[in-house]
């Protein structure tokens, strides 16, 4: 599902609002998650799952594939995801 579908969907649920609004609250919504994200917050949506950033080390051992040179892996950020026991089930039926 992209933007414009999420957009529709909750402009049929809540005619009141155009689609200017549902779209900044969208942005507002994105906005606050990479803050979190960024300063290393978790973010905890019930009965659909909790995302974090863990952080992988800095490697010296990695290598290029095409040359079998050596080369240096900085210290970075991956997101995760793991979901809850009601979206699996949801999932599931």
């Amino acid at each position: 599902m992209v933007k414009p579908e999420i957009i529709k969907l909750l402009k049929k649920r809540f005619p009141n609002l155009n689609k200017s609004q549902i779209s900044s609250i969208i942005k507002i919504i994105f906005q606050s998650m990479t803050l979190s994200l960024k300063s290393n917050k978790a973010i905890e949506l019930r009965n659909f799952g909790r995302i974090s950033t863990k952080t992988t080390e800095a490697r010296h051992s990695a290598r290029n594939p095409k040359t079998g040179e050596l080369i240096f892996v900085p210290e970075k950020k991956k997101i995760y995801f793991k979901m809850s026991k009601h979206l699996k089930e949801e999932i599931n039926k």
